[in-house]
């Protein structure tokens, strides 16, 4: 059974808690992770499909999304997308940042060396990156 309805994210809880147990079905998103933990704290067996396995089923617009979703969902041989803990959500998200950091820090020191050289100083690579 599909339900068809316009939510909004502070409705979408309200509704996900109403509904008995069933598969909750949804493309994953930047947010997806937290709704699938939403969906499971109310006993709820929820389903990530990544957006290239269900782009196949969209008809014609972005208005079929939610049918494509759900006619993803059914078929026996989808390969879902495996549900992180918080615990590996979080961990993720610290590796993401240093990353983040790192690259920032290679640029501006990059970016350092440039203005220097525009004025005749020369600072080899090897000294100007921090260890």
């Amino acid at each position: 059974m599909s339900k068809r309805h316009q939510l909004t994210a502070s409705t979408l809880k309200q509704t996900v808690a109403q509904l008995p147990p069933c598969i909750v079905a949804m493309e994953a998103c930047t947010s997806a992770h937290h709704w699938v933990h939403v969906a499971q704290q109310h006993e709820h067996k929820a389903r990530l499909i990544s957006p290239q396995f269900v782009k196949p089923f969209v008809k014609s617009n972005k208005n079929d999304q939610a049918e494509a979703i759900a006619e993803a969902a059914t078929r026996p041989t989808m390969r879902f997308i495996p549900i992180k803990s918080k615990e590996q959500q979080t961990l993720q998200s610290i590796h993401r940042a240093r990353r983040l950091a790192v690259s920032q820090r290679t640029s501006q020191g990059n970016q350092i060396r440039g203005f220097l050289l525009e004025f005749g100083l020369t600072i080899p690579v090897a000294y100007s990156t921090p260890r």
